[in-house]
């Protein structure tokens, strides 16, 4: 994947700091030994887990290389094997990290809530020689409410380390909601998520994030997928659906009340601010859809109006609406030129895992494709890039389609969805580098206004490259770029470059 150049040096710069505050220290760490009297016996290994814990994450460690020992792990709650809060989960010796909460657990666990009390790592010895004296680690960690979906780090690091250009789709569905597919006997049926997985990963996607309509049961079957699919990270989101708007939560795994005009909550902007503690990101979805019995609530329709400083990003391409009526990028301007930073993304709304693009009406998995420079491939680096802005949307969804545009003046630099500050009447510099864009041409924006290019922004070669520049009038303007077919059809949108803003 091609590098941002000015991202990576701040990424290089930032790396050591961020190294060093990564790891999550344990809320408890237990020390013991197993001996040969412990042979083909049961040992329990009590905790306290505290109120208010919403996760338990155990790591396991010993050193069976001298003596062979064997450790079987498993977990009991405060009512051991009776009762709905007593046995947990056994996975022998085959797990040494695993996690159970009330969304989602480790396979071998079971999911559900966390109560407090005394709970007990089960050992399980099948075999320990006579003689052998076999220390052993524990460590654990307590989550709580409000805390990211990603912690605690040991859970969920990074698939890929680096700064780089990272590929994914931000808005597919599955059985957890509507997904559909043809079952074996071509009946249409709730269509598992692994076959979704799937279809990212021959898409040569780096993530996806699923969102089903108003639930997260889909977390659990993502626990047990991710292990398997190491290079393709998974996101648990949500499409919050509601009469009056859809609205995706990405990178959160928290109750949330959808009710909106409900007693409970008023409207949307009481949903933003419930978002905003869960540590994810808040998309408008499909502004300009209408609303009716075909698509109930589809279009954007809240009122009182959404603070729009509470939302982060809007969907300006679904699946196949870029250049359509329905596109959303002209409610996107609208907020730009309002004075908000909002950050332009794309999801195909896939509701079909095995959909591919030669059925005509089937949105496909990863078309379009949102491109965010991140840091590395996880959950944070991803939804940073994305609230940063440093992203454009691929609305053919290729795999290899790259670009890149800089504004310079007075010594300094700015990026997509970075800031750039310029008097009146100096002059900007705007550089834009395309990668296997090949007859297509460029498009500048300023403030949705097109920007005069030369040859009319060809783009020659595979790796294509054009400049321009622009005298700044001291106010404040975004500008961004995209490119567009010979037929003028959109193929690449860019986020914008914030001028004296």
């Amino acid at each position: 994947m091609r590098r941002h150049p000015a991202l990576l040096l701040l990424a290089l710069a930032a790396a050591p700091l961020a190294h060093a505050d990564a790891a999550d220290k344990p809320d408890l760490s237990l020390h013991g030994e197993v001996t040969g009297k412990d042979n083909q016996t049961y040992r329990p290994v009590p905790f306290d887990v505290p109120a208010g814990t919403t996760r338990i994450t155990v790591q396991f460690d010993y050193d069976n290389k001298a003596d062979h020992t064997t450790i079987d792990l498993g977990l009991l709650g405060p009512d051991g094997f009776r009762g709905q809060d007593g046995f947990r989960g056994w996975s022998g010796g085959t797990k040494r990290l695993f996690t159970v909460s009330a969304t989602d657990a480790t396979p071998s666990y079971l999911p559900g809530a966390i109560r407090p009390g005394r709970w007990q790592l089960l050992l399980g010895l099948p075999n320990v020689r006579a003689n052998a004296r076999t220390p052993y680690d524990v460590k654990i960690w307590f989550g709580h409410a409000g805390d990211p979906a990603w912690k605690p780090d040991v859970l969920n690091p990074p698939l890929r380390e680096g700064a780089a250009w990272y590929r994914g789709d931000l808005h597919m569905h599955t059985a957890h909601s509507d997904g559909q597919c043809d079952s074996q006997r071509g009946k249409r049926v709730s269509c598992p998520l692994f076959l979704t997985v799937q279809a990212a990963v021959a898409k040569h996607l780096d993530f996806i994030a699923i969102t089903d309509h108003n639930t997260v049961s889909h977390v659990d079957a993502m626990r047990e997928l991710q292990p398997y699919f190491d290079q393709l990270l998974l996101i648990p989101g949500r499409e919050i659906t509601t009469f009056t708007g859809h609205a995706n939560l990405i990178g959160s795994t928290e109750p949330l009340d959808f009710r909106v005009g409900s007693t409970q909550v008023p409207d949307w902007n009481a949903v933003a601010d419930a978002a905003a503690r869960t540590h994810g990101l808040l998309s408008i979805n499909h502004a300009v859809r209408p609303s009716g019995e075909i698509c109930m609530g589809c279009g954007w329709t809240a009122s009182p109006a959404i603070d729009m400083r509470k939302v982060q990003a809007v969907e300006i391409v679904n699946d196949s609406d870029a250049g359509s009526p329905l596109s959303g990028i002209p409610y996107w301007e609208q907020q730009l030129s309002a004075g908000y930073r909002v950050t332009g993304i794309g999801g195909s709304d896939n509701h079909n895992g095995t959909a591919t693009e030669a059925r005509p009406g089937s949105s496909t998995i990863g078309r379009p494709t949102t491109v965010v420079h991140a840091d590395a491939l996880s959950m944070p680096a991803i939804l940073d890039g994305l609230r940063a802005g440093h992203a454009f949307v691929d609305v053919q969804g290729t795999s290899d389609r790259v670009l890149e545009y800089q504004a310079r003046n007075a010594g300094t630099e700015a990026a997509m969805g970075d800031s750039l500050q310029a008097k009146s009447g100096s002059v900007v510099r705007v550089a834009i580098r395309a990668s296997h864009v090949a007859g297509a041409r460029a498009v500048a924006l300023l403030d949705g206004k097109p920007l005069p290019l030369a040859d009319d922004g060809k783009l020659v070669g595979d790796e294509a490259s054009l400049a321009f520049d622009w005298t700044s009038d001291g106010k404040p303007h975004w500008l961004r770029v995209e490119v567009r077919g010979a037929d003028g059809a959109p193929w690449l949108y860019g986020n914008p470059i914030y001028v004296n803003r």
